[in-house]
């Protein structure tokens, strides 16, 4: 009799036992889940550098793209006299930014990205169509094994030695991807470059150190895009986008694509 009743008063306390570990195991998962710390976001600025023959509207319709993201953005405005001015101005941008910065360089832009990019607020680069000297390299260096393409034997040279680019070559080769009237809008504004700043050389690459992400249209008629892939390459890009058809101003012709990227960017840094 005693027996047949302390065996089943047993199996019941055994129950009993298996059901609170269970209850405190499931506990303690719920309550390490609650308190997983959530990656902190850290504020961000976006600074936009835009290229030869261009100015800093090429960006207008990337900017409300990253702006409708909570993202701060600053289009700056190059004088193309000197590569360490245009640093310098891109710099100046950078001073009043709280937080870090996403750079973002279009074509000879690049260059000027690559060496203001050394600056402790940037935290990641973006190449759009884009040059990127290394050390001691100007953009003629890297260009200077290949042949002239057709496009620069278009150049026209003014008395004070700027350089600017005919209607036709703007329409058919620099914005070929867009419609005449829109290409022969913006050739009206495009800023020349002085052309010894092709020789200007950069000092302290900015990609040896910070992450970079590189975009380019398949149909790039200024920066071949085969010449583009190798540079992506050579500077280890965390992320290479090309846009199928767009042209040397992808981020005039396609700025949804090219607002991805420094989207893609932006997250890689955990920015907002």
């Amino acid at each position: 009799m005693n027996l047949n009743f302390r065996t089943p008063l047993v199996k019941a306390l055994a129950t009993l036992s298996i059901l609170s570990a269970s209850a405190v195991l499931a506990g303690c998962g719920s309550s390490d889940a609650a308190t997983m710390p959530e990656t902190p976001t850290t504020p961000t600025t976006v600074v936009l550098v835009h290229g030869a023959w261009a100015d800093g509207s090429s960006w207008s319709k990337v900017t409300p793209l990253l702006q409708q993201r909570g993202l701060k953005v600053i289009s700056v405005q190059l004088q193309r006299a000197s590569l360490a001015e245009d640093a310098a101005i891109v710099r100046r941008a950078m001073e009043g930014v709280t937080g870090q910065v996403v750079l973002v360089g279009h074509s000879y832009g690049g260059a000027v990205v690559t060496e203001a990019g050394i600056d402790a607020k940037v935290a990641t680069l973006v190449y759009v169509d884009a040059f990127t000297p290394g050390d001691n390299e100007s953009i003629t260096d890297i260009l200077s094994p290949y042949p002239a393409a057709d496009w620069q034997k278009t150049l026209l040279q003014d008395s004070k030695g700027y350089l600017s680019l005919p209607l036709d070559t703007y329409v058919k080769t620099f914005a070929s991807d867009l419609p005449v009237a829109d290409a022969t809008l913006m050739s009206t504004y495009q800023g020349p470059i002085f052309y010894h700043v092709l020789d200007d050389k950069v000092t302290n690459a900015a990609w040896k150190t910070k992450p970079s992400f590189f975009v380019m249209g398949s149909n790039d008629m200024i920066i071949p895009p085969q010449f583009q892939q190798g540079e992506a390459a050579r500077i280890k890009s965390t992320k290479v986008t090309s846009i199928p058809g767009a042209s040397h101003i992808s981020m005039v012709s396609h700025p949804t694509e090219v607002a991805n990227v420094i989207l893609d960017a932006v997250t890689s840094v955990h920015g907002l």
